[in-house]
């Protein structure tokens, strides 16, 4: 009898041991079923992406007119404002590459430009963007500025010498100038005149539309960056260490004008009553109609923040590169850090 007790115990004890080694088997059946077969509901009320967060830099906007602002950069983000600047949406992108620059011809029709050749254009305000062939070359494609103007005429330049063009808001491009081991930084044009800046001072201009460009002789070896006219005759050009070119003949000719920094200009624009460049570190020079004293000086006391453009409103400059941000009368606001 004491025998048949213990059998019966040790059978228990077999079966209790069995028993509990075989549940993490159980439970290890479980979790995998579950991660096969076992869907997770949709989560509602999902948090969304703020248009403008710390990590974005953009590296060009555009005002069209009105109150309409466009912003393009970083992973291909495109950031539209209806208010001027004060609130902003993002719109789809068709691609996650940084995009370099923007433009457009009205509130509806823009194109940007950017890395590996990359070009999107929209025709409804940014509902919907769609990516659209350039031409492209074996070696570099980034293309570094785009401007717009009347009647679907762009113009896009960047590396390898590239300087495309389309005449259909953006539907189609072509190549303009053969390859060269030299970027083109930027491109202006008012009316049939048209110039090229870029890299190792070099510039080139037209006064057919385009259609034949000719070298002309630059004073500096630094990279020209951008460049910009206020009428066919009066221009400016800024570049890398603080390079500041005049010229009063329609780009024939350039004098370069006695340095007042060292840190790189990055863009020029004729602000209506006189010139503002802005650049690395927060430099800002300006300079009067003639372009004859240039002062420099920082944006904001407040912020270093390198700026690749500046755009003029009725109301304000707006600023890109490192942020966004908003300057008026001297003070300076940025973006998405409210």
């Amino acid at each position: 009898m004491l025998k048949a007790i213990n059998k019966l115990g040790a059978g228990a004890r077999m079966l209790t041991s069995v028993g509990t080694s075989s549940l993490p088997v159980v439970i290890i059946g479980g979790l995998l079923y579950a991660a096969f077969f076992v869907k997770a509901e949709s989560e509602t009320g999902t948090l969304k992406a703020r248009p403008l967060e710390r990590r974005d830099a953009f590296y060009g906007v555009v005002a069209p007119g009105g109150s309409i602002l466009w912003a393009a950069g970083s992973y291909g983000k495109i950031v539209r404002s209806e208010d001027g600047g004060k609130t902003w949406g993002v719109q789809g992108s068709p691609v996650v590459t940084h995009l370099q620059s923007i433009a457009a011809w009205d509130a509806r029709r823009a194109v940007a430009v950017g890395n590996r050749g990359l070009v999107v254009v929209t025709d409804d305000a940014g509902k919907t963007w769609k990516e659209v062939k350039a031409p492209r070359s074996e070696v570099a494609n980034k293309l570094l500025q785009v401007r717009a103007y009347p009647d679907g005429v762009a113009w896009a330049v960047g590396e390898l010498g590239a300087v495309l063009k389309t005449a259909d808001y953006g539907a189609t491009w072509e190549r303009v100038l053969p390859e060269k081991d030299q970027a083109w930084n930027d491109v202006f044009f008012v009316g049939q005149s048209g110039w090229l800046v870029g890299e190792f001072g070099q510039i080139q201009r037209t006064t057919d539309g385009g259609q034949s460009w000719t070298p002309v002789a630059s004073p500096v070896k630094s990279s020209l960056m951008s460049v910009h006219f206020r009428d066919g005759q009066n221009g400016v050009a800024v570049g890398l260490a603080g390079t500041v070119l005049l010229s009063g003949d329609g780009g024939a000719s350039w004098k370069e004008v006695p340095p007042l920094t060292r840190e790189h200009l990055n863009c020029v624009i004729w602000g209506g009553s006189g010139w503002v460049a802005v650049g690395d570190k927060g430099i800002r020079v300006t300079a009067g109609e003639d372009g004859r004293e240039w002062k420099a000086g920082r944006i904001s006391d407040k912020d270093l923040s390198w700026r690749t453009q500046i755009v003029q409103t009725a109301d304000d400059f707006v600023l890109a590169g490192a942020n966004l941000a908003v300057l008026h009368q001297d003070e300076l606001r940025i973006l998405g850090r409210d």
